[in-house]
């Protein structure tokens, strides 16, 4: 075999022959009419995410206009209380969850694969699974609003509001269910877009090299690894409280309305930085195409995106200065506040200075642009001013946070978004929207968002709380209100201006976008549905202005992988930091695998908040058995051990252990895993710390420590052992293995469980007890996950798939079981010794 060629080699630079054009078309070729939804590349799936999450920000903002209708003047009784709530929690929910964060992701889907120089994103069917689960669940979800279902204790529903007691109907549970659920199709999008960017950039392109929406993109889809488990853990465990009547949040058993607001905050807060830096990231790639000349501090921006991503994580107490906290508490998140202003301000200054150094078009997106830097810039301002301990205990819960909360999110989001659709319109079928109607379009959105929301300042230091659905004359906002209404209709128009203009452009014929911006990034090289002919190598960090000759070299099939080598979808894995080709990644094809999988795993979690137990049970069958097909094809020996995909340069056709981006995905997956954990102990830790006595009385702990321990340890061992006999020993050794890990491991979970039983644990009886079921309820989940990927194991290798080159489902699986062995442990050291270390 050939070495890997160097990080600046190029392959031969002669026409490629045409046959291997047309071999690499037939094999990306999509689905066409209704089967389209069996497609899973990003060209369509990135194209059905935009649209999707477009249509929720615009039945959200429906909602918005129908609570600004009935808060114009005093005394309106446009809607009542009741459903005013409704929409409101709807609202709020909608534009979270399913508009904010969807929509960066979709734009990061469509874009980074062409934008990196490959040809799709590692995990195609991990990508159609997520958008379809989104799109399921979410339509559902909304519809509740319908039938006088949907929840009404506000989106960050906080208890006790929110629990059995004061909710009685399943609003809160599809809520609870269907929120939690769409989460998780947000972490999958993120461990693909994460392996997508560290493992698939175009050869040569080095991380400090790397576009700078794939660097924001990164930060943001690190900090959902990290920031969305907390708020699945804590729907878990309200959902549980409402259903099994576990007291985690009533305090009369022991339980804290506050511990909600810490696990729902710690994501909360890091949320509005996962928005806007994906949206900084579209800002920082276009400032310098609508600017003409290089961007000013691209390192800058790097270390400020990284920054802002970890002070963030300092920032959720930020909601909670009213909460009764301790001064050391408040304090600390006060100077948290303040200093995650500092990287912000950084990539302000470097977007004005590269406008300042070049001459700006005034066309649409610099519009945008421009719109977004004035609010944005002022909803920072409030920010600050709510940093302010005294100001924040005024200002809090009044009408002057929600004017803050939409001046970031709209000026942080909604006008990049804008911005960005205006500048890559053009790359969806070679047409560019309307200047004219652009122009109406910014100057509606602009005045009227102004006119909409910077009254609310007013009316909040004048003393309007938010949350309320009407208000009395005389009080003094009557006006305000008004001037704040219509705005919003303003607003409104702008907004349609544009959709109306993007679905009539999209719908003409299409043709060859060339590049109309003069843009210096990967994406703007012509396109088909493989993405680029060739992939190119890559040498500075504005391609296509450092090198022109890319525009033809490119679709002449002279740079890397001109075609397909083994007649199916493929793309090149390169190395993390210098981005030195690695091996060949071969992609699944389109099938309906992911979309069945994706129903059933929204059937599953609707159906279980409606009470259909048996349906809700055949759903996840139905989701698992999909899963497990679209898996049986992916962990393949490759036809031959190399691939050509240069004149005389040969890589590896597979990538085993460490090497492989399945392995790190999984890995990425466990991070994810313990940070649930980790919330459901933070959960025991908050609870036990408010104890007079450890375990309370009526509560005890299990005895026999060591026994279910040293069978988890010996289970990790055993896998550890099946690794090594892949290709020694025979595979009967290797199944004895992994039989023996599944029954250790299983059984030591098994056994504690038994243990707590046996000495009466009684999840009702007060919180304690239930944060400790809550942790035990978690790892016999593990159990049955072990048992699963087991089995599943166990039969790959008995029809003969379990090879020395292809073992990621092995390799993966022994993660998987290294994880909940180190989960189970410290689970039981943390139940057994914390009475001990707190002295009770």
């Amino acid at each position: 075999m050939n070495a890997v060629p160097a990080q600046r080699e190029l392959p031969n630079r002669l026409p490629r022959p045409e046959g291997e054009l047309q071999a690499l078309q037939r094999a990306w070729q999509p689905p066409r009419g209704w089967r389209r939804i069996s497609a899973v590349n990003n060209s369509q799936i990135g194209v059905y995410y935009l649209a999707t999450a477009l249509l929720f920000f615009v039945l959200a903002g429906i909602l918005a206009l129908i609570m600004r209708t009935q808060l114009a003047v005093p005394d309106n009784t446009l809607v009542d209380a009741g459903s005013y709530n409704q929409l409101f929690t709807m609202h709020g929910s909608v534009m979270m969850f399913l508009f904010a964060v969807p929509v960066v992701e979709a734009v990061a889907v469509w874009l980074l694969p062409n934008m990196l120089g490959a040809r799709d994103l590692p995990f195609p069917r991990l990508s159609a699974y997520a958008f379809w689960a989104y799109a399921i669940g979410g339509l559902a979800f909304f519809i509740t609003l319908f039938f006088g279902a949907s929840p009404d204790g506000g989106w960050f529903m906080y208890p006790p509001l929110t629990s059995k007691e004061y909710s009685p109907g399943i609003g809160a549970d599809w809520w609870l269910l269907g929120i939690g659920f769409i989460e998780i199709s947000a972490i999958a999008g993120a461990i693909e877009l994460i392996i997508g960017i560290l493992f698939t950039r175009a050869p040569g392109m080095r991380l400090m090299q790397m576009p700078l929406f794939a660097w924001a993109t990164l930060v943001a889809a690190l900090m959902i690894i990290f920031a969305f488990p907390a708020l699945i853990a804590g729907t878990l465990l309200l959902e549980l409280e409402r259903a099994f009547d576990w007291p985690f949040f009533i305090p009369a058993r022991g339980g804290d309305p506050l511990l909600w607001q810490h696990l729902f905050w710690f994501f909360g807060h890091p949320e509005v930085y996962i928005i806007f830096l994906p949206a900084a990231g579209m800002v920082t790639m276009m400032v310098p195409v609508m600017a003409r000349t290089k961007l000013v501090g691209y390192g800058a921006i790097v270390w400020a995106l990284v920054g802002v991503g970890a002070i963030s994580f300092l920032l959720w107490m930020h909601h909670m200065f009213t909460a009764g906290l301790g001064p050391l508490a408040l304090h600390v998140t006060s100077v948290a506040s303040f200093a995650v202003a500092i990287p912000s301000g950084v990539q302000v200054f470097s977007w004005i200075a590269t406008f300042w150094k070049g001459r700006v078009q005034m066309t649409a997106p610099s519009l945008f642009l421009l719109g977004f830097h004035f609010i944005f810039v002022l909803g920072g301002l409030t920010g600050v001013m709510l940093a302010v301990l005294p100001f924040d205990w005024q200002a809090h819960d009044s009408y002057f946070v929600v004017a803050h909360l939409h001046y970031v999110l709209i000026g942080g989001l909604v006008f990049p978004l804008f911005a960005g659709i205006y500048y890559w319109a053009p790359l969806y079928n070679g047409h560019a929207l309307s200047e004219r109607v652009a122009r109406w379009s910014f100057g509606l959105m602009f005045a009227g968002f102004n006119l909409a929301f910077f009254p609310m300042h007013i009316a909040g230091l004048a003393g309007m709380p938010r949350r309320v659905y009407t208000y009395a004359d005389g009080l003094g906002w009557g006006l305000l209100n008004l001037l704040a209404t219509v705005g919003s209709y303003v607003f409104a128009a702008g907004v349609l201006c544009c959709l109306v203009d993007l679905v009539r452009t999209f719908l003409r014929k299409e043709r060859e976008p060339g590049n109309p911006w003069g843009a210096d990034s990967l994406e703007w090289l012509p396109q088909g549905d493989y993405g680029v002919r060739s992939i190119p190598q890559i040498e500075a960090r504005a391609p296509l202005w450092h090198r022109p000759a890319l525009a033809e070299e490119v679709p002449a099939g002279r740079h890397w992988l001109p075609g397909t080598v083994f007649g199916g979808r493929e793309t090149l894995v390169t190395s993390p930091g210098s981005a030195q080709i690695r091996h060949l990644l071969r992609l699944p094809g389109d099938g309906w695998p992911p979309f069945i999988a994706a129903a059933g795993t929204a059937g599953f979690f609707l159906l279980l908040t409606v009470y259909w137990i048996i349906p809700a049970f055949i759903s996840a069958a139905i989701s698992l058995t999909a899963m497990l097909v679209w898996l049986w094809g992916s962990d393949r020996p490759p036809p031959r051990p190399t691939a050509q995909i240069g004149e005389g340069v040969s890589v590896p056709s597979v990538a085993t252990g460490r090497a492989s981006h399945s392995w790190w995905a999984t890995l990425i997956l466990l991070a994810v895993d313990a940070t649930i954990f980790a919330s459901f102990g933070f959960a025991h830790i908050h609870v036990s710390m408010a104890l007079d006595v450890c375990p309370p009385p009526g509560a005890s702990l299990p005895v026999g420590r060591l026994w279910p321990a040293g069978m988890l340890l010996a289970a990790s061992g055993l896998m550890v052992w099946a690794q090594r006999c892949l290709g020694r020993r025979p595979q009967s050794v290797l199944r004895l293995a992994v039989l023996l890990a599944m029954l250790a491991a299983i059984g030591a979970i098994g056994l504690d469980l038994g243990l707590h039983l046996r000495d009466g644990l009684s999840p009702r009886a007060d919180a304690w007890s239930a944060t400790v079921a809550a942790l035990v309820s978690w790892q016999c989940f593990h159990a049955l996950v072990l048992l699963v990927m087991g089995s599943y194991l166990l039969a790959r290798s008995w029809a003969g798939w379990l090879r020395p080159d292809a073992r990621a489902t092995l390799d993966n699986t022994a993660l998987m079981f290294h994880g909940t062995v180190a989960q189970a442990i410290v689970g039981m050291a943390l139940v057994r010794w914390l009475p001990a270390w707190m002295g009770g």
